[in-house]
């Protein structure tokens, strides 16, 4: 099965089995180049090989991104938007076949790989909306025969350096957002996906052609110590979007500030789900909390790391969840029937087994799975059990965010005591709550409560809508991507003062006559 749906991906979407991974207007020439090779979690099996940008290559893409730029920055907003849109569409004609990439390439589930792409094409069409509303505000002046107001303009070439864990969706966030403002975007992806961004890449620029317009999406790909070192710090890129670890947001954010460019840096998640004793349907609590554990094996910034369970409901809870656990299937995400898939790689593996081990030696006890899987039809693929731990609030391992189905339970008393345990981390992705009570859920929500950039009630702290602001506080980063107005990200801020009168008055009351 798997070989059979490698081959049609290959077709349907053109790739060969070594691919360019620059594109700077062309795809650039693959002859005598290093190599990605880019390997399938689901069994190990390569996938396919994507060239390096050299940095002849890379200079390359920094020109011809500038001058797009002047090119794509003339356009009205509305009518970026509507490109935008026919982007969108383009994509929607390669939802299942790109969905089955990220399947393959990242290991995702079929649904979670479907919806991947899906959520590219939610944010297109909201893009197309955006293009409509970039609007600035009305001041009122102090001054007579003057009108003050603010506008808001496009920054210039973005460059974006995304995860493995969400290859194209996330990139879409930034990339749509970006393109409506008026910029033009270079995307250096994963190195565990580039086939991912090479395949999407083909696939939407082919949008711009048809307009007889230069290309303003553009591809580097290669390792992350040259290319994201060369972006960020690149003083004609004024502004660096990083998806990552907070070890190398922190390098990406200082080499930004050195040159005094910008950043939106998406970071660590250590993300909790507190269940109150208040809680009306405890079916719901298990279900938000396991699925926010699970989904894509513990590898989304948003997936439910903590559970902070009420000492009063604790036994009950965690048997139950226990239960769900113990029957969960792990295995080949080809399946339909499969709940997990694999971890992106055998670093991840060891991560979690390292992670396992350290919480045992800080007296955690473990309660579900801690150990690897080798389902029968891919032995040689990167698979683990989703695991629950007992955990205490001072065990250094709940500190660190592993990027793997690791659980950390810690029972609580009363509600102060949770926001305390909650809050004692020093990510601030996502969060949430699971009461009925009213006086519990003020409390989350309110400046003495969650800590995260992301709040939820009776819902878990994976996914977010592409509507609402996305990113988080403290060592996540402070960045916003998709909606709301984390428009303005990407885009610079002009206060605009017109007189219309027939003389200057000037500040602090200083007369000055000639």
């Amino acid at each position: 099965m798997f070989e059979q749906i490698k081959e049609r991906i290959f077709k349907e979407l053109g790739l060969q089995e070594r691919e360019s991974g620059t594109y700077y207007g062309e795809w650039a020439l693959i002859e005598g180049k290093d190599v990605i090779e880019s390997y399938s979690p689901i069994n190990g099996k390569l996938l396919g090989k994507v060239t390096k940008a050299t940095e002849e290559e890379y200079e390359t893409v920094v020109v011809n991104a500038l001058a797009a730029y002047k090119e794509w920055t003339q356009i009205p907003a509305p009518k970026r938007g509507l490109i935008i849109k026919e982007v969108g569409k383009e994509l929607e004609k390669y939802k299942e076949i790109l969905g089955l990439l990220v399947t393959l390439e990242g290991g995702k589930t079929i649904s979670e790989g479907q919806g991947e792409i899906q959520e590219a094409i939610d944010i297109a069409d909201f893009a197309v909306g955006l293009s409509r509303q970039l609007y600035g505000v009305t001041i009122a002046s102090e001054r007579e025969d003057h009108r003050m107001y603010e506008q808001w303009l496009p920054l210039g070439v973005i460059g974006e350096i995304t995860s493995f864990n969400f290859p194209v969706a996330v990139w879409s966030w930034n990339a749509f957002i970006a393109a409506v403002v008026g910029n033009v975007i270079i995307w250096k992806p994963s190195s565990k996906t580039p086939l991912c961004a090479v395949a999407t890449s083909h696939i939407i620029n082919t949008v711009l052609s048809r307009y007889n317009l230069k290309p303003i999406f553009y591809v580097v790909s290669g390792d992350g110590s040259f290319l994201g070192d060369k972006i960020s710090q690149d003083p004609r890129i004024p502004l660096v979007s990083f998806t990552g670890s907070t070890v190398t947001g922190k390098k990406t954010g200082e080499h930004v500030a050195r040159r005094f460019g910008k950043s939106i840096l998406e970071l660590g998640g250590n993300n909790a789900a507190i269940v109150s004793q208040h809680t009306v349907d405890m079916k719901m609590a298990l279900k938000g909390v396991a699925f926010g554990a699970m989904a894509t094996a513990g590898q989304r910034c948003t997936s439910t790391r903590r559970l902070i369970l009420q000492e009063d409901i604790y036994d009950h809870f965690l048997e139950k969840l226990k239960g769900i656990y113990d029957n969960i299937s792990v295995g080949n995400p080809l399946d339909p029937k499969i709940l997990v898939g694999p971890l992106i790689d055998e670093t991840a593996v060891q991560a979690y087994e390292r992670a396992i081990q350290k919480a045992k030696e800080e007296g955690g006890k473990l309660i579900s799975g801690g150990e690897r899987v080798y389902p029968t039809d891919c032995e040689k693929g990167t698979y683990v059990r989703p695991t629950i731990i007992e955990a205490h609030k001072d065990m250094s391992i709940v500190q660190e965010e592993t990027f793997a189905p690791i659980l950390y339970v810690i029972k609580y008393k009363d509600l102060e005591d949770a926001i305390d345990i909650h809050n004692a981390v020093p990510q601030g992705l996502s969060s949430a709550i699971f009461s009925n009570n009213l006086q519990e859920v003020t409390y989350f929500l309110s400046q003495k409560g969650s800590d995260c950039g992301i709040a939820n009630v009776n819902t878990g702290t994976a996914g977010a809508e592409i509507g609402g602001a996305f990113g988080g506080e403290k060592e996540t980063g402070g960045g916003r991507e998709s909606g709301s107005d984390a428009w303005k990200g990407y885009a610079r801020r002009q206060t605009v003062t017109i007189n219309y009168g027939n003389d200057v008055p000037l500040s602090q009351g200083v007369e000055f006559t000639i």
